[in-house]
């Protein structure tokens, strides 16, 4: 394919350039750009291009009103409004559409060619592919079990009850009659299971194990985005984001009390135990097991694969410096800290983006399962301890906001994403 030049690039019909940056904030949305860094990317592109771009970008939705630089009534000559559902991070696909942005605004590549590149990333997805994330299900939960010392027993429940779980998020994505449960059918399976094995094969830490078996579908990285888009201004997009992720808790929820109290009526009730606390060592091997079980379910590309274990470890040893500390919320902003500097060195050193380390590295920051247990305490009419949990909740993610803003101060983006 020829080359084209910036310059011709500029020169190229409205409708052409006006195709490929709707098509790029599409992708955008689609793999987990949060609304702010959507939003500069399409800014930053549309000028390039010669464009005066309005863009409005919601976790549902997206409305772009695009009008000619050099007209000076500023208004919009076409706008395009764009439905689509709740994006996932994917960090393979964020890389290359990293790679589309820079080529086309570089000139190394044709507008026309650069969009139909774009289209041909909706692929269905492989068997092997499938099989991957239900065992990365399966090692994240286990992992989990081992940092929050539920003993060999309850880590080798939550990794059974993880993989389960793994087939319900896969059957929920070919299916969407499940999707709209498919959190309150996990947590229903989840209770139920380490319920059973508690009472009938092996005394277990039930709770625990049903927050690990259940923290990938946690919502705490959605809360977090939701709190950094609030405090940067992006109030639709925060709010509507906020309340999806107090959805998802309430689903999990319910499906875990709903479990419970089935039990309770079956007389199935396990007993209190305190488990033998694991040696130090398996709780760094779980992280280093856990890094790879994210990174294959952020599909994040081969070759950086390393790069997210490393992000998660540098995260998870800021919490524990914290921990050691008797400060816990520092220890979770000195994690956002160094995180969000880190992945913006990473971004400048490697010019790829700096979502591959900011992502996977605050997973073990992000207060999902606090958030969880706040809910599951005032359902239980336990209304001040709800609260109590409720007020750490907000803080941890003040407190990782907060990070990650003075890590971009302290180390500024190479771009947005």
């Amino acid at each position: 394919m020829p080359d084209m030049n910036q310059d011709s690039d500029t020169r190229a019909p409205i409708k052409v350039r006006i195709g490929f940056v709707v098509d790029l904030a599409k992708r955008l949305h689609e793999y987990g750009t949060a609304a702010p860094r959507l939003e500069d990317v399409i800014n930053l592109v549309s000028a390039r291009l010669g464009l005066a771009c309005h863009v409005l970008a919601t976790p549902t939705s997206i409305v772009m009103s695009f009008s000619d630089p050099e007209r000076e009534d500023d208004l919009a000559e076409i706008t395009q409004v764009v439905r689509l559902p709740p994006g996932s991070v994917d960090l393979k696909r964020l890389c290359q559409i990293d790679e589309i942005a820079d080529q086309v605004i570089d000139g190394r590549l044709q507008l026309a060619a650069g969009r139909w590149r774009l289209r041909q990333f909706r692929q269905s997805e492989r068997a092997s592919r499938r099989m991957w994330v239900v065992a990365s299900f399966a090692v994240s939960a286990a992992s989990i079990a081992v940092i929050l010392e539920t003993g060999w027993k309850g880590t080798l429940t939550a990794g059974l009850v993880g993989a389960l779980i793994g087939v319900v998020d896969r059957l929920s994505v070919r299916h969407p009659n499940i999707a709209a449960a498919s959190e309150a059918i996990s947590a229903l399976l989840a209770t139920l299971i380490a319920t059973l094995v508690a009472v009938y094969v092996t005394p277990i830490t039930v709770r625990p194990v049903i927050i690990a078996s259940l923290i990938v579908l946690m919502p705490g990285m959605t809360l977090t985005t939701a709190v950094r888009e609030l405090s940067s201004q992006h109030l639709i997009s925060g709010t509507a984001r906020m309340m999806g992720a107090i959805a998802t808790l309430l689903k999990l929820t319910f499906g875990t009390l709903a479990a419970t109290q089935l039990c309770a009526l079956l007389g199935l009730v396990p007993a209190a135990i305190t488990e033998p606390p694991l040696p130090v060592w398996t709780a760094w091997a779980a992280v280093l097991t856990a890094g790879f079980a994210f990174a294959v379910l952020f599909r994040a590309p081969t070759r950086y694969v390393p790069v997210v274990i490393v992000a998660v470890v540098l995260g998870y040893a800021c919490t524990q410096l914290g921990e050691a500390y008797d400060a816990p919320t520092f220890g979770v902003f000195l994690g956002g800290l160094a995180i969000g500097a880190a992945s913006n060195l990473f971004a400048r050193v490697a010019n790829r983006p700096g979502a591959l380390v900011r992502e996977p590295g605050i997973i073990l920051l992000v207060p999902g399962s606090v958030g969880f247990r706040s809910l599951s305490f005032v359902l239980e009419r336990d209304v001040w301890l709800g609260l109590d949990t409720a007020i750490t909740l907000v803080t941890l993610l003040v407190a990782i906001v907060a990070g990650l803003l003075f890590g971009d101060l302290l180390v500024p983006p190479r771009r947005t994403l």
